[in-house]
């Protein structure tokens, strides 16, 4: 074979497995938001047939030959086919040292445990979901072990989802936010209160579904490549530069939940819709890393979504749509509620202030469940107790605790501390820009475009061309500082409370 005839079998194979890849995030799409709920039994048949062609794919002898002779010929590559080279070949080391039936097993496991993880939230039984977490989990502990037996298990689920993640690294990251934000929190618990309870009046959903086109608009999301659906915890899939979902979840007495949901998913979306369209279809396609996603959702959620600026400009839209319920609502009071600091126990819906501390409660105990010092069935007593000490606050049910969130249910576990690195790393990104353009103009202005211009240069065209180190240091141009975040908290809300 010919470098030439082997370089054109390498873009035959990445088409082939992101065909595969995109038939199992369609049906997992579908499931979550218009497809029947009684329907796990034929879906897991599909999904099971499609994740074994899949890992058939990847292991064939054929497949390992052409990625192995390319490795050897690199020096005839160009960048962009070394890297898709390197992706597959480690994804390929990955794969190899899971059993075949474990892995198709597990897939089966994954699409049972959303539906019963979906039931079991709504029905407040813990008990019935239980018997999916322990599964997840003990198959998480030996995927570690199998991937990386010199690794402690956690480190190695870390990894998957922010390359380089450690818990050393994690635990030095949330003891410098831990030592900000708690005496912050508590300075700011002891300041008069700001009034939000204009908005929590009756909302009705299909005007909400207005807002929401509107939200879309004010980020740039080219509705022709990005469509907006409904779930019950709301997320993203990108499929290729083109090709974007994103959903959320509505509240009729809590508008803003759904608000910043769609500004947040708003936020993943145009990471993913502005990737190079050279990437479509290779692994090279999509975000490089959850800590890297999470700053795109973050940043728009709230230092943008949350600003005065933004605020000044979203309110004559929120009054023509919702005009009783906004009637003499002024831009500094609409800005001060929806900043309100209030420890609360869901986390979609926590203040950006309270935040890290919801993620501080899921990474100790996803911690303790991989290690084995913490038993499944024990979860919903110490999620308990450390809502109680970190937030202070008593958890009535496991609706509201521990079912809250989708991410053990669809096995991803290390994900959590994602969300709260990747707020740091966005604040640290908007130093960043603040130096290059008027950052504050644009938000003061209502014009994101070079907001989202610098993002696209800095970050999105790159797709997982780089590594996430390399994206940092191209858009930050320093070390990562957990500093610049907790400045930004403690600025921010001191000017709100008055401290």
């Amino acid at each position: 074979m010919t470098i030439e005839q082997a370089k054109n079998e390498l873009a035959r194979l990445q088409v082939q497995m992101y065909a595969y890849r995109y038939a199992l995030s369609q049906i997992s799409l579908d499931a979550a938001t218009v497809g029947p709920k009684d329907t796990v039994e034929g879906r897991g048949v599909a999904l099971s047939v499609l994740a074994g062609a899949l890992y058939d794919i990847s292991m064939k002898d054929e497949t390992i030959s052409l990625l192995e002779s390319l490795r050897e010929k690199s020096d005839e590559l160009n960048e962009l086919e070394k890297k898709e080279v390197e992706e597959l070949l480690r994804s390929h080391d990955e794969l190899s040292k899971i059993p075949r039936e474990d892995y198709l097993a597990y897939r089966a496991l994954l699409n049972e445990a959303d539906a019963v993880w979906h039931k079991a939230k709504l029905e407040d039984d813990f008990e019935a979901f239980l018997p999916c977490l322990e599964k997840i989990v003990d198959f998480n502990r030996k995927m570690a072990a199998w991937i990386h037996p010199d690794k402690a298990p956690y480190d190695v689920l870390l990894d998957r989802y922010e390359r380089g993640l450690t818990m050393e690294k994690a635990d030095a990251f949330f003891e410098a936010v831990r030592k900000s934000v708690v005496p912050l929190l508590a300075a700011v618990t002891a300041a008069p209160q700001v009034d939000d309870s204009f908005l929590h009046q009756n909302f009705p959903v299909e005007k909400q579904r207005i807002l929401s086109d509107r939200l879309m608009e004010m980020q740039h999301i080219d509705r022709g490549h990005c469509v907006i659906g409904e779930t019950e915890h709301p997320f993203t899939s990108g499929f290729n530069h083109a090709d974007v979902r994103i959903t959320t979840h509505y509240y009729e007495d809590n508008f803003s939940d759904s608000m910043y949901s769609v500004i947040h998913e708003g936020g993943h979306a145009l990471y993913e819709l502005g990737i190079d369209p050279a990437l479509d279809y290779t692994v090279l396609g999509g975000g490089v890393s959850m800590g890297i996603h999470e700053s795109q959702s973050r940043l728009f959620e709230n230092i943008i979504g949350r600003s005065r600026g933004y605020v000044k400009n979203l309110l004559p839209i929120l009054q023509e749509i919702f005009p009783d319920q906004m009637k003499g609502v002024t831009a500094e009071a609409l800005y001060k509620a929806l900043n309100k600091v209030e420890p609360s126990l869901i986390r979609t819906q926590a203040d950006e202030l309270t935040y890290s501390l919801h993620i501080m409660v899921r990474y100790e105990i996803e911690k303790r469940l991989i290690d084995g010092t913490l038993e499944c069935k024990d979860v919903p007593e110490e999620w308990n107790r450390l809502y109680k000490e970190y937030l202070g606050i008593d958890v009535p049910n496991d609706k509201e605790g521990c079912l809250q969130d989708t991410h053990w249910s669809g096995g991803m576990i290390g994900y959590f501390p994602s969300y709260a690195l990747g707020s740091a790393y966005g604040a640290q990104m908007v130093e960043k820009m603040k130096e290059d353009f008027d950052f504050d103009a644009c938000l003061d202005q209502g014009d994101l475009l070079p907001i989202i211009a610098w993002l696209k240069e800095k970050i999105h065209r790159y797709g997982s061309s780089k590594d996430p180190s390399w994206i940092l240091d191209n858009c930050l141009q320093a070390e990562f500082d957990p500093s610049c975040y907790t400045r930004y908290l403690e600025k921010k809300y001191s000017d709100i409370y008055g401290l």
